[in-house]
């Protein structure tokens, strides 16, 4: 029997043992981007984290339900797009293009499903119309709103009391609420704003309804796993209960929720007011493997923050090329076991499984076969090694700002400087090539170099 998974579960703000609705259909929803700008290296630590949960869980459960919705429609999209001059459709066609781009740089295996808010606009006009009759929700002026107080266990999630979470939050403010606190289920849309017919004129629906409705269609009324980036506790998460309780009458929505830390940069976080914004996709189209990007992503536990530096990436790099060296593609994967994986049972301790990597490593450097299928098997079961060596080469050679014959003549001269006794000379040029990415090597009276 497979060791229990772990987690930890703001709902009850405590680490929790795993045990899913049903065995034979484990359910996860994670929120996906809202497809207005290219995402950023922020955004890319729930892909990796959840990415990652979603391997354990296949690894223990027969069959994994894993959604990830994207936000096609919201007022962030409308503004952007009217900012650019762009239509709606090219600008979200090209950053969902982005996107997957990114999730394919980032080592990411695909959702069973990556559900689309406009299509799907139906159902949440339905769990509108459900949440009125019941008393829920109150249209105003052509807007539908959620009345909050109506909700006895708003702000579980959040662990605040109503007052609390209005107090330390932005709240809409609108002449049409009746209380400050409710939140926005349909608006009304402009002739050149993106709309559909309602029963309460042509709009479109609020954010937090997106994600109800799409994880209702795929996952049922409840399921077992929600996740996302600790900012969407509140007041996204927080929402999402509240309307999808009432709208289907449950006891629960989700019973683990499941949140990753910001990502910092020079212990500031990540933001636009900062000027610290680092898009994934500068990474994807320099010379660097997505792999490095996703070890990074894992060197600290999700739930503490992680700052975003040169040497962090530099480290990284470092390590997956010691990896590199012996790496062969001959060996078959086999299946890695309960002690090696076992970090990541303990609540997704990444750390901990990296430091096993670095045991596994030590056994197969000089080791038998078996040792070095063992390693490499419990790289990939990660998203490490899935490129070849060759592939890998290619990133090391762009890294380096000499062409080859460069390179030679650098050599050549260094050389002559040696057979000048000018060591100092000869040392600064095997410097300066180191520091360019070359190394050289001086072996039975011939000098050779490789990519660092």
């Amino acid at each position: 029997m497979a060791k229990e998974i772990y987690l930890t579960n703001n709902l009850s703000n405590k680490r929790e043992q795993f045990f899913p609705m049903d065995e034979n259909n484990v359910r996860m929803y994670v929120c996906g981007p809202t497809v207005y700008n290219d995402p950023h290296i922020g955004n890319a630590r729930p892909l990796v984290i959840f990415d990652i949960l979603y391997k354990v869980l296949k690894n223990k459960f027969k069959s994994v339900n894993y959604v990830r919705n994207i936000t096609d429609v919201d007022d962030k999209i409308i503004n952007f797009a009217k900012e650019n001059n762009v239509s709606i459709k090219e600008l979200t066609e090209k950053i969902i293009k982005s996107f997957a781009e990114d999730c394919e740089f980032l080592k990411c295996e695909e959702p069973n499903h990556q559900p689309k808010a406009t299509e799907h606009i139906d159902l949440m006009i339905e769990m509108t119309k459900t949440l009125i009759s019941k008393g829920f929700a109150y249209e105003n002026e052509k807007h539908v709103y959620f009345e909050v107080k109506k909700f006895e266990d708003y702000g579980k999630l959040s662990n605040k009391k109503l007052d609390e979470l209005i107090a330390g939050s932005r709240i809409e403010v609108s002449d049409n609420k009746k209380n400050s606190e409710d939140f926005v289920l349909w608006k009304p849309s402009n002739d050149n704003e993106p709309g559909w017919d309602s029963p309460w004129g042509r709009g479109r629906p609020g954010w937090h309804l997106e994600c109800s409705a799409m994880s209702k269609k795929f996952l049922g009324n409840e399921f077992d796993i929600h996740g996302g980036g600790i900012d969407l506790i509140f007041p996204h998460h927080e929402n999402e209960i509240a309307q999808s309780r009432c709208a289907n009458s449950t006891k629960t929505f989700a019973n683990y929720w499941v949140h990753n830390a910001f990502l910092t940069m020079s212990n500031e976080k990540m933001a636009k007011s900062q000027g610290n914004i680092i898009k994934i996709k500068d990474f994807r189209e320099g010379n660097i493997s997505g792999q490095v990007i996703r070890f990074a992503l894992m060197s600290a536990h999700y739930k503490q923050p992680l700052d975003w530096n040169d040497k962090l990436l530099k480290n990284c790099q470092n390590t997956l090329d010691k990896w590199y060296k012996i790496y062969d593609q001959k060996f078959e994967t086999v299946n890695i076991t309960d002690e090696i994986i076992s970090p990541l049972y303990e609540d997704l301790n990444t750390p901990g499984y990296i430091a096993n990597l670095h045991k596994l490593y030590d056994n197969a450097v000089n080791g038998r076969d078996d040792d070095k299928k063992n390693f490499i098997s419990a790289c990939k079961f990660v998203g490490f090694l899935t490129e070849t060596k060759e592939e890998w080469l290619i990133y090391k050679k762009k890294n380096v700002s000499l062409t080859e014959k460069e390179i030679e003549e650098k050599i050549s001269e260094r050389n002559k400087a040696r057979t000048e006794k000018n060591y100092q000379k000869a040392d600064e040029i095997r410097n300066e090539l180191l520091d360019k990415g070359v190394l050289i090597e001086d072996k039975d009276g011939k000098t050779v170099w490789k990519f660092k």
